[in-house]
């Protein structure tokens, strides 16, 4: 008789996953669908989500899931996967995630038959099981004013930290749900049940709306991890108040504590539809990390670091120590076992990002690049999208760009979107830091007086630039939380750092992030990539699935359900008898390398005051805006354009760094440098802006900058500001007498005053183009 089959499912942003695998672990079938690719032009997708970028939304068509469930099953069964065969499944979803159902929810997905699709039955307008269409993405940047309430409602963030495990994130589902009830109160009060994403999936093969699971709902912001129920007050501060509270919870549910039980059989759906064992039972589904976690067995000093469209770093701890800088969830299998997380919005996005402009520069190069990269760059056949010269540049460049022992470290932040930890808006920020003086300068003020030019100015570097920073970040937190080790063979004592390193995802093929990997991170015994790393999640999922199914469990419910219990076989111990390591995972670096190990040690005391200081420097840039109109926080040009000037001017630049001119109806008045942050202001909104004094790099910033509105000083059109703007700014946007409507943008460099200005002309009436109020200018 053929073995039992499981299935393991992960639906994350750009793409559904779905793996079965036998009893054994090995896997047997795989498929994939990718969002883009199947259905972007159905959706109008980009990397899998859709965007409000006035609003800070970033969110996907609860629909798309749907059909891709469809499809994703469809591919498995004709690569030949027998699902009469499977036994049991579980899925994972991308954390914090939110979709609410409609009070026909539950009557639509009893009663789903194999003859339509599951889109066909539950999407019908009218009749949909969903109040709201959409899912908020955990890249969404719109809930800050409901952050800052959370992280103010029990007194702090450390306060909320500490019930929750994490102190209010954007992305988190508490301060989504006040949101969306702000926003869209008569969806709210349409709505009957709230699922995560996970939850979603298990309702959707269960055929009724199932509960949340012990990991997933720390994601929250609501639920209170030692007390093990929710938090009344944050519940009430979602719902809008103590009237609410009963509301909300009976939106939520209670909660599943046992991540090996079952929520019951598979619907009659896939029976019909797919051929499905008709007792195939569906385990509680949990989130994306928590199920990565569970694709192999962790030792508690072990580390697992995911590289996927985010990053994220995990580690396994029977120790509860939350803070605000990081998250803290309960073991989504094991109690007693807490799982500790790091999550980076700016992961593969942010690499491929300098990939790109990279391969775009061709041959523009520093003659001290390796002949390894000009010869790369030099290949007609080199693809858009190959990492082939990003690699050979991250290898060829010394550890944080010293080129001697007495050199001071370059480090930057790379942010394409809103970062998590730290908080900070997009942009870009490169620093030099003297380890011995303690001192850091921003690197546009650090000019190499041999060649004239600034280290970052060729974008090769930054290719081991971004992957030093996104691992610096993950040792500065995860110190506090690594033992010291011992070194496998000579039995040497090593300093604290992680027993292993396990890569997965995406980017753990790559083996110039490997390498830097453990130069930065360590790994006494090694860097190891799971090689499932691409399916880690599905297969975390699946190992779910068997452990739910097979364990040895003591004592059933009067509906013959499995029901685990102190004397339950767990998890590590049942999966970690059928691991096989030689046939799941490669060693693909030494890990930690003594001297280079620790010279990254003495970088994270600059890498700690760059962020400190990068996020002083935003955050005051937001307050001095104020009202005054809206600040913009965008890229460096010296790695890729600012989306706003590529809106702004409908092109790219011309590959030297510089904005070109541009003669149309959003008009560029002169070349400027395009310098990380910039504020949008309508004149007629401007009391004042004032700059510190400080160098002027670009040649075109003054010692205090001062901007009047027009109606206090009576511009005219074509007339300038009165003042030391009047020095380096041209000559105003001409829209006739009144210029109360016209734009200017002041682009501001960092720690330095340093200013560009442009101008811009705002089409008049009838001029055939949408005002700044109803285009992209008045965003």
């Amino acid at each position: 008789m053929p073995d039992s089959l499981y299935l393991g499912f992960d639906l994350s942003t750009q793409a559904l996953k779905g793996v079965a695998i036998t009893s054994s672990l090995e896997l047997a079938y795989e498929a994939k669908v990718d969002f883009d690719a199947d259905f972007g032009s159905k959706y109008g997708l980009k990397k899998g989500v859709l965007t409000n970028d006035n609003e800070g939304e970033v969110f996907a068509p609860v629909e798309l899931w749907l059909d891709a469930i469809d499809l994703v099953l469809s591919r498995l069964k004709a690569d030949g996967c027998d699902f009469a065969r499977v036994k049991g499944l579980s899925g994972a979803g991308m954390q914090h995630g939110v979709m609410f159902w409609s009070h026909d929810a539950e009557r639509l997905l009893g009663k789903l038959t194999g003859t339509q699709s599951l889109s066909e039955q539950l999407c019908q307008p009218g009749t949909s099981a969903f109040s709201h269409p959409h899912s908020p993405n955990w890249q969404d940047a719109s809930t800050q004013r409901q952050c800052d309430e959370f992280d103010a409602w029990l007194g702090s963030a450390d306060l909320l930290a500490q019930r929750t495990g994490s102190k209010a994130h954007h992305r988190f589902s508490g301060p989504q749900i006040m949101r969306f009830r702000e926003k869209h109160p008569q969806a709210y009060a349409g709505t009957a049940r709230i699922s995560l994403v996970s939850s979603f999936i298990a309702s959707i093969f269960l055929g009724r709306v199932a509960n949340i699971d012990i990991s997933d709902v720390c994601g929250m912001n609501l639920y209170e991890i030692k007390r093990g129920d929710w938090n009344d007050a944050l519940i009430a501060l979602a719902a809008g108040g103590s009237a609410g509270v009963n509301d909300l919870k009976a939106k939520l549910g209670t909660i599943d504590e046992d991540g090996g039980g079952s929520h019951g059989k598979v619907s009659n759906y896939y029976v019909e539809r797919y051929g499905f064992n008709a007792n195939c039972r569906v385990s509680p589904c949990t989130g994306d990390n928590p199920s990565t976690i569970l694709s192999l067995p962790l030792r508690p000093t072990d580390a697992i670091v995911s590289l996927g469209t985010s990053s994220t770093f995990l580690m396994s701890t029977p120790e509860y120590r939350p803070d605000p800088a990081y998250h803290f969830m309960n073991h989504p299998t094991t109690a007693g076992l807490y799982m500790f997380m790091l999550c980076y919005k700016n992961g593969g996005l942010a690499r491929e990002e300098v990939r790109d402009k990279i391969n775009e520069q061709g041959n523009k190069r520093r003659s001290s690049i390796s002949t390894m990269v000009s010869r790369l760059l030099a290949s007609d056949s080199l693809k858009s999208n190959s990492w082939e010269a990003f690699n050979a540049s991250a290898l060829a460049t010394p550890p944080l760009g010293a080129k001697g022992p007495e050199q001071p470290f370059k480090m930057g932040l790379y942010f394409p979107r809103r970062e998590i930890v730290p908080n900070i808006p997009p942009g870009h920020w490169t620093y030099t830091f003297d380890p011995e003086s303690k001192s850091l300068v921003d690197s546009q003020s650090d000019l190499d007086k041999g060649t004239g030019q600034h280290f970052w100015d060729d974008p090769h570097y930054h290719a081991r630039g971004i992957i030093e920073s996104q691992f610096l970040s993950m040792r500065l937190r995860a110190q506090s939380l690594v033992t010291r080790q011992e070194h496998p063979q000579t039995k040497e004592a090593l300093p604290p750092q992680p027993r292993r390193i396990y890569l997965v995802g995406g980017g753990s093929a790559n083996k110039a992030i490997a390498q830097t990997c453990g130069e930065v991170l360590g790994g006494a015994e090694g860097v190891y990539r799971l090689e499932l790393g691409g399916n880690a999640c599905a297969l975390g999922s699946a190992y779910k699935a068997v452990w739910a199914m097979e364990r040895q469990v003591h004592g059933k419910g009067d509906d013959g359900e499995v029901r685990g219990g102190r004397d339950t076989e767990t998890f590590e111990a049942m999966i970690g008898a059928r691991w096989k390591e030689s046939s799941f995972v490669t060693r693909v670096d030494q890990g930690y390398r003594k001297g280079v190990w620790q010279k990254y040690g003495r970088a994270l005391a600059g890498f700690n005051m760059m962020e400190k200081q990068v996020e002083a420097l935003t955050a005051s840039r937001r307050s001095s805006s104020g009202t005054s109109g809206q600040h913009v926080d965008v890229r460096d040009s010296a790695l890729q354009h600012t989306n706003i000037c590529r809106r702004l001017i409908g092109d790219d630049d011309d590959g030297n760094g510089m904005m070109p001119e541009r003669d149309s109806t959003a008009r560029m008045i002169r070349r400027v440098p395009c310098i990380p942050s910039m504020q949008l202001v309508r004149l007629d909104q401007v009391d004042t802006i004032t700059d510190r004094p400080g160098p002027d790099p670009h040649g075109t910033a003054h010692a205090a900058m001062r901007i009047l509105s027009a109606r206090d000083h009576g511009l005219t059109g074509g007339e300038a500001p009165p003042g030391p703007v009047a020095d380096t700014c041209p000559r105003g946007p001409r829209r006739g007498p009144d210029v109360s409507g016209a734009l200017v943008i002041i682009i501001r460099g960092q720690e330095t005053a340093a200013s560009a200005c442009l101008s811009l002309r705002v089409p008049g009436e009838g001029e055939g183009r949408q005002t700044a109020e109803e285009g992209e200018m008045g965003r």
